[in-house]
């Protein structure tokens, strides 16, 4: 391995980046790279090194998100280079071998709203061994001492995300739980076109269809509010703070788990 590669994915571990590393373990015959060869895949899909570049390593590189996404163990993807594979490119015509190892690759729970709710939720989330954070913009609700179990951050919404406190990826899942629906609305607008695998937001049914009635109109997408986990968490007849937390941990498992949320969630009816 490249020394410089490997001193470049220890800093983004030990700052809480993941990704996964694609190194060559076998190369029979003609092929672009040889053994020890390697390539980092972050979880935002942008990579350093190289294991031959061309339409293997974009498989790669798709394969390695997607084992991000799902929460994957390490993996062999087997190529096979043939002559016709290359046009217009080096010829090659070997085997090669990556293999496929997940570093630093685990769900984030992001929790809009340190109330009732979002405090239950940490601590059952952190509990259960998820990494978690905490965002409300009043202090004293988001700090170590009401929370002492995970991270919080306390800072005007905008600055959250312009100033790196909340950082999200394929494997962020975030719940708005805030202190009403404004702000929720205020959150979810900012969440459009950020990268994340869920996204679930409170409210009764009366309160998300006047909600998405109001997203849409200040240009919120409709695909988007497609993909709103609206009523969150799974309907269990939850009532209490800490019964809601459970539902809602219980659809974030489900959903890393590839249980099948679609069934699960069907008394919903039309509402996902």
């Amino acid at each position: 391995m490249n020394p410089s590669l490997l001193h470049l994915i220890n800093k983004e571990l030990e700052n809480g980046k993941s990704g996964v590393l694609c190194t060559v373990v076998i190369s029979e015959g003609s092929t672009p790279r040889d053994l020890g060869a390697c390539m980092w895949v972050r979880s935002d899909g942008s990579t350093e090194g190289t294991i031959g570049g061309g339409p293997m390593e974009k498989i790669v590189t798709e394969k390695a998100l997607k084992m991000i996404e799902v929460r994957s163990g390490p993996q062999l993807h087997e190529a096979v280079l043939r002559e016709a594979e290359s046009a217009g490119q080096s010829v090659c015509g070997g085997v090669t071998v990556i293999l496929l190892e997940p570093l630093g690759v685990e769900p984030e729970i992001v929790i809009f709203g340190a109330g009732h709710i979002g405090l239950a939720l940490a601590r059952i989330a952190t509990a259960a061994q998820f990494k978690t954070v905490v965002w409300d913009e009043r202090k004293e609700y988001a700090n170590p001492e009401r929370i002492p179990w995970c991270k919080t951050v306390s800072c005007p919404l905008g600055e959250a995300f312009s100033e790196g406190a909340i950082s999200l990826d394929r494997s962020s899942y975030v719940v708005v739980v805030t202190r009403g629906h404004v702000l929720d609305e205020e959150v979810v607008i900012n969440l459009e076109g950020r990268s994340m695998a869920y996204l679930g937001v409170i409210g009764s049914r009366k309160k998300i269809a006047a909600m998405r009635e109001h997203l849409e109109e200040s240009g919120v997408s409709k695909e988007f509010l497609d993909g709103l986990f609206q009523p969150i968490g799974l309907p269990i007849e939850a009532e209490t703070p800490e019964e809601i937390a459970v539902s809602i941990l219980a659809e974030i498992i489900g959903m890393i788990r590839g249980a099948d949320i679609t069934t699960l969630r069907s008394p919903y009816g039309q509402y996902k």
